[in-house]
């Protein structure tokens, strides 16, 4: 992947000198343009026979709101509150490398861990069966995937185990968190494969757009517009190292290529499966990466951000008079290298 790099840089370079030759011929140097921004190269490397390992973290607090009760003249208010988190350990192996062209890399889940709090409490969860299980990506210098569907199969797969009941008419969704198995492996160089041309290179304060999704303990399908930014290079033990900022907005109802990794009719059961009409209303946050361009790989990433849900009592349990529940989530979502 180093000579890639090379090849584009020398290629760019040999363009602007030509350019430079020119206008020196047709105009006196006070003429010619201010020097443009020095322009930085991301692509995604892999080396055959070098295993990276990662280790990712989704946790997310649930906060839900009924407002204000009053008995007699106490006036209290009434929230519960939950949690869910998994970490999960990923090595990434390269199968076939072409600095030219596509990669094929292997996933494995090297171990998974799911706990949760309060009312969200559940000693299943499907993402567990995770544990041992691979695919494959193809991906190009830009950490473009040409090929989820092995992503996608995976997710099904691990997705159905999260039905442990059913009766003849109706399947029953226990709790679970496969949705954030998509949220950290679907986009995992969103950031790089994302500049619009990247052949051009890219300078400080430079920004770009993209959509990362939403893994929520309910089901709705929401996106999150990401604007990313180079905020800047900088040394760390004789490497460069980008600094990319993100911040997030609410989107659009997610594309139809991301995966819901379930299938068919189902009810869901405990708290979401009870109420009805969810409206996320607002998205907000930040993160940040830290990418080595020297090596061509993601050092950290971590995205915090706060998601607001309006949401309905069923119809048959609706009198009018009782208060609109809110929903809280505040979601973090982290990537950290293991390995060297």
């Amino acid at each position: 992947m180093k000579i890639l790099k090379a090849v584009i840089l020398a290629s760019l370079i040999m363009i602007n000198t030509g350019c430079n030759d020119v206008q020196q011929k047709q105009q006196p140097p006070a003429l010619q343009a201010p020097q443009e921004p020095a322009k930085t190269f991301l692509t995604v490397d892999f080396q055959k026979g070098k295993e990276l390992k990662y280790k990712f973290v989704s946790n997310r607090n649930i906060t839900i709101d009924w407002g204000t009760t009053k008995k007699g003249k106490k006036t209290t208010r009434n929230i519960k509150r939950s949690s869910e988190r998994v970490e999960m350990v990923f090595s990434y192996r390269p199968v076939e490398v072409n600095p030219y062209g596509i990669t094929t890399i292997e996933a494995k889940c090297e171990s998974v861990k799911v706990s949760r709090s309060g009312e969200s409490r559940n000693n299943r969860d499907a993402l567990r069966s995770l544990r041992g299980k691979t695919y494959t990506l193809k991906i190009n210098a830009a950490g473009a995937v040409q090929d989820h569907t092995s992503l996608k199969d995976l997710a099904y797969e691990i997705g159905e185990k999260a039905f442990a009941s059913s009766t003849k008419n109706r399947r029953i969704k226990d709790p679970d968190m496969v949705r954030d198995l998509i949220a950290t492996q679907w986009f995992l160089w969103d950031t790089i494969s994302s500049i619009p041309e990247p052949a051009q290179g890219i300078s400080e304060g430079q920004t770009w757009e993209s959509q990362l999704s939403i893994p929520l303990p309910m089901l709705v399908k929401p996106a999150r517009d990401v604007t990313y930014t180079l905020q800047q290079i900088r040394e760390e033990e004789q490497e460069k190292i980008a600094v990319i900022k993100s911040t997030y907005t609410l989107g659009e109802a997610i594309p139809q290529r991301w995966p819901l990794p379930y299938e068919g009719a189902f009810m869901m059961r405990g708290t979401f499966g009870f109420f009805t009409r969810y409206k996320v209303v607002s998205v907000k946050g930040r993160g940040e990466q830290l990418f080595n361009i020297d090596k061509g790989r993601i050092e950290k990433d971590r995205q915090n951000y706060t998601v607001d849900i309006d949401m309905l009592i069923p119809a048959p349990l609706a009198t009018g008079d009782e208060p609109k529940p809110k929903t809280t989530i505040r979601q973090s979502i982290t990537m950290t290298l293991l390995e060297d």
